[in-house]
């Protein structure tokens, strides 16, 4: 019977070929690890701290106080109370498969404000044209404006139909509208003229507060929307889109 053997040579250099691979991946993968890496939780604590990220986050906390302010100060709405939510969050590994676009950036920080007022359920159809009032002024003057919802003829029909002039706008046998809508803002209500009725819900609980990564705030910390809707009658609610403000990529953009 004859044997074949493979050449020394021949399977040394099978084992040479392969380690020859194997340190050429190891050395590839550290060419490539800072940008596919997920960004470390002491790397967003830094970046969220910074002076870039401070900055930041006060022009967006100004901007959408200034809105939740501007239907105080020109509406019949009162404001009650107030929450704010504020997050950073470090870029996830490289995304191989499932691609989200998480792993494109170090860091991304966002901030969103909700703000709920009291308001006399009797004159809601007065209340509902003096935002749109405000909004039409707010708008022309600024597109993006502190109050982004001016008259249409969908919201001019919709305050005929809470003074009680007017059919319900969205048609008949359709449940009672409660809600204005803006990609930035949204403004709800309790509903008055329907049975059951469907009132705004209470905020929910805070998130852990450890700035500058996470803040969550309630002013005042004691008042609850029961509260208002007991004081005032019912309550609106005005909730701002979350704002991305500040947003580092990973290929330094």
């Amino acid at each position: 019977m004859t044997t074949t053997r493979l050449p020394r040579a021949a399977s040394g250099g099978r084992r040479s070929l392969g380690g020859l691979l194997g340190l050429l991946l190891v050395l590839a993968v550290p060419a490539c690890s800072a940008e596919d890496r997920a960004t470390s939780p002491e790397e967003v604590r830094e970046l969220a701290g910074g002076t870039e990220a401070q900055e930041a986050r006060k022009e967006a906390e100004t901007y959408l106080r200034t809105a939740v302010r501007a239907y105080d100060k020109n509406t019949p709405l009162v404001l009650g109370l107030t929450t704010v939510n504020d997050l950073c969050i470090g870029g996830a590994a490289k995304e191989w498969f499932f691609q989200t676009g998480d792993d494109r950036y170090r860091i991304r920080c966002s901030l969103k404000i909700t703000a709920y007022y009291g308001a006399d359920p009797k004159r809601i159809g007065d209340t509902l044209d003096a935002v749109l009032t405000a909004g039409d002024h707010d708008v022309s003057a600024f597109p993006t404006g502190p109050i982004p919802f001016g008259h249409d003829d969908y919201r001019t029909r919709l305050v005929s139909y809470y003074r009680g002039r007017g059919p319900n706008p969205t048609g008949p046998d359709t449940p009672e509208p409660f809600q204005l809508f803006d990609p930035a803002q949204t403004l709800s209500w309790d509903t008055v003229r329907s049975s059951p009725k469907t009132p705004v819900e209470e905020t929910g609980p805070c998130t852990e507060n450890d700035p500058p990564v996470t803040r969550c705030l309630r002013e005042p910390a004691s008042t609850t929307v029961a509260d208002l809707r007991r004081r005032y009658g019912m309550v609106f609610k005005l909730e701002t889109s979350a704002s991305d403000y500040y947003l580092v990529f990973k290929d330094g953009r």
